[in-house]
């Protein structure tokens, strides 16, 4: 029996390749998830570890307003200076560095903007204490002067940037640097994609913070036999309330964390969704196979049984033959998912989304899920029971059960159902009403499909009797004979043009819903902004040069920044209320954007309605800085699209701002002026600010 099954593996080479590819590919693509989340995790967690190894504990601010996708640190209050040196008398400490770091955009030789896509772009000041600093010199020296900078080596091959070049850095005002040292983040030329500027002390204070009495934190190293939590605990005792010590171990878990929560998790769910699909499509495929593969050896089965072969002979020959081709399947998948694993690694790489470099993780878990998918199928198909005899039998059912037959018309008429009646109401829960629909519909159709298969095969293969003669009558009988094998070919199917029509429909409902909103809101003409996926910022001051310039008649920058507004932590949206009016109407509902003065803010309807605020509502305010102000509502409106769900005046702000920054310029010229004519006239001004882009309404 060995040999019959190992002679018709060998017999039926396209067939055997066939299931095999279908599994490979399912598993390929899963493991390959599975290894690249986790050597993700992996290199991250291991260069933390590394470059925070001498960091046995740190200072900070005890505030947080929590983190924004795409921002390398929480948002924390400043500590003062007089504290660094309460720090470095503490018993068990062997040194204490001030650190500042806040937004830096460095730009390359040719003046474009590094970074960004992602990845924060930061500024700091340069650490001479390599136990204190992950970042270590590898060329140069350190900065001496204050227009004197040390530069990240990504940052530096990315810009065509070297030792003694001159460059300009904004923060977000355009600071002329000179680059005397190229640095290391741990082994890495950097973290990621992020961009790091190091200045003296005394610059990174004067650009970044606009102040000398602050810091952002303080990096501690213990004496020799002193523990990190003994010397947190000690530091702790002589540390303000509002000021807050944690150990070196506890940061890096911190900064790990942050990593998972705000892009791995994302990113490794994004691509399991895939791999589902792929291998919910492969598993209809493979039991299908198996069952085409088992009836066509019908009569095989017969001769062996009728010279001597026993029926457990038999059925163990088609268990064995699925799990041997989807077990070295399964195994050959795991190899492929490495490949694709740097595959996916590299596109990332290619699109400016750097991922830390370091060998491949590959964990039992993602052996055992990977092997587990692709051998379930076969063990499924496996089941179909081979002929016991030499008689006309069909190998598997080719009725379907009345069971079937309800339970999928119901789902099918709920799912179709929910998804009506989501699309029709328009309500907030659309888009998980019409998913939910949707799965339903898919599930009712999989599962109804065999009760249709046979009348809609003789409808649809009526005229191929006439277009292929005696051919054509065979294959619709064919598909008619066995209508469950017919039903989950064309489930199979059916998923994977399901998958591309949600993904279009989305992308163009998204699409349309954007452009709807913003051009009923946006009423300027050009817009200047950092680009795509944010990473970088423009000076609050590039709005007031382009709103004096002759063809302008309106220009206000949008900020953003964190603040606890009420009892959550919420972003807000920063600007000049009093120029609002004349780029965006917010179709407010009560009051007057116009008005707002320092003590007042405005919301959307849907906040109001979710709070339960109105205009007049007193509502405290918690900054960055620790200070809490009682604010009143203003003015409340209706379009949020631009603006979000809570806009702040800049008066209010920016006293509590570490960085006072726009991410965002909105144009309005003056009437009669082309918008060609005044996108170059704006461009020449925005030149010198980095160069962001302009963009006319259509483009934005």
């Amino acid at each position: 029996m060995r040999t019959v099954m190992l002679k018709g593996l060998l017999a039926h080479k396209r067939r055997l390749f066939g299931t095999f590819l279908a599994v490979f590919l399912g598993v390929a693509f899963l493991s390959g998830t599975l290894v690249l989340g986790d050597t993700l995790r992996g290199n991250f967690d291991n260069l933390f570890t590394e470059a925070n190894a001498g960091t046995d504990a740190v200072v900070r601010h005890a505030s947080k307003l929590g983190t924004d996708p795409g921002e390398a640190r929480s948002q924390r209050g400043l500590i003062d200076t007089t504290i660094v040196d309460k720090v470095r008398s503490v018993d068990g400490v062997a040194d204490a560095a001030p650190y500042v770091e806040g937004f830096g955009q460095l730009l390359g030789k040719n003046g474009d903007k590094l970074g960004g896509n992602g990845p924060p772009t930061l500024a700091g000041n340069w650490i001479d204490n390599r136990a204190l600093s992950p970042y270590h010199l590898v060329e140069g020296r350190a900065p001496r002067a204050g227009n004197e900078v040390v530069i990240n080596r990504g940052a530096a091959n990315n810009g065509n940037l070297h030792v003694g070049d001159t460059t300009t850095v904004q923060t977000p005002e355009p600071v002329p640097v000179t680059i005397v040292g190229i640095s290391k983040f741990g082994s890495a030329d950097g973290l990621g994609g992020v961009t790091f500027t190091a200045f003296t002390i005394g610059s990174a204070q004067e650009h970044l913070l606009h102040r000398t009495d602050q810091v952002t934190s303080i990096s501690v190293k213990a004496q020799s036999g002193v523990s990190q939590d003994a010397l947190v605990n000690r530091i702790q005792r002589a540390l303000p309330a509002d000021v807050q010590a944690i150990t070196g171990a506890k940061l890096t878990n911190e900064n790990t964390s942050d990593i998972n929560k705000e892009f791995l998790d994302l990113f490794t769910t994004f691509l399991v969704v895939f791999a589902g699909v792929a291998l919910l499509v492969a598993t209809f495929s493979i039991y299908n196979t198996f069952s085409i593969i088992v009836a066509q050896r019908t009569r095989e089965s017969a001769l062996l049984r009728a010279i001597g072969a026993g029926r457990g002979q038999i059925l163990a020959s088609v268990v064995v033959e699925a799990l041997l081709v989807g077990i070295v399947a399964s195994a050959v998948g795991l190899l492929g998912g490495l490949g694709i694993a740097g595959l996916l690694k590299g596109v990332f790489d290619s699109f400016g989304f750097a991922l830390p470099a370091g060998g491949l993780v590959f964990k039992t878990s993602a052996v055992v899920i990977s092997l587990v998918v692709g051998v379930a199928p076969a063990i499924k198909a496996s089941r179909v029971a081979p002929l016991a005899a030499i008689r006309d039998v069909s190998v598997e059912s080719t009725t379907a059960s009345a069971r079937r037959a309800v339970a999928g018309l119901a789902l099918t008429v709920i799912g179709v159902a929910v998804v009506l009646g989501a699309v029709l109401s328009g309500g907030g829960s659309v888009l998980a009403l019409a998913g939910l629909g949707a799965v339903l519909t898919m599930v009712g159709v999989v599962v109804f499909g065999p009760v249709v298969a046979r009348p809609a095969s003789r409808v649809i293969g009526a005229p191929l009797r006439l277009l292929r003669g005696v051919t054509g009558s065979l294959a619709r009988e064919n598909a008619m004979r066995n209508p469950r094998r017919t039903s989950g070919t064309a489930a199979a199917l059916m998923v994977g043009v399901g998958v591309v029509t949600l993904f279009t429909i989305f992308a163009a409902s998204l699409k349309a819903s954007i452009d709807n909103s913003v051009s009923q809101s946006f009423t300027g003409d050009l817009v200047v902004s950092t680009g795509r996926f944010g990473g970088g910022g423009i000076s609050p001051q590039l709005a007031r040069d382009v709103g004096q310039l002759p063809v302008v008649k309106d220009a206000t920058g949008l900020g953003r920044g964190r603040a606890l507004v009420g009892t959550g932590t919420q972003t807000v949206t920063i600007a000049d209320p009093t120029k609002l009016g004349g780029v965006l109407d917010l179709d407010v509902t009560k009051g007057s954007i116009g008005t707002l003065g320092p003590q007042q803010l405005a919301i959307s309807q849907r906040t109001a309605d979710d709070k339960g605020w109105t205009r007049g509502s007193r509502v405290p305010v918690t900054f960055s800085d620790g200070a809490t102000s009682e604010l009143t509502v203003g003015a409340v409106y209706n379009s949020r699209n631009i603006v979000g769900n809570y806009l702040l005046p800049r008066e209010a702000w920016a006293p509590h701002a570490v960085q006072d920054i726009d991410t965002t310029v909105l144009v309005g010229l003056k009437p009669g002026v082309g918008v060609d004519t005044g996108k170059r006239a704006v461009q020449r001004t925005v030149d010198a600010y980095g160069a962001p882009d302009v963009e006319n309404r259509s483009q934005f």
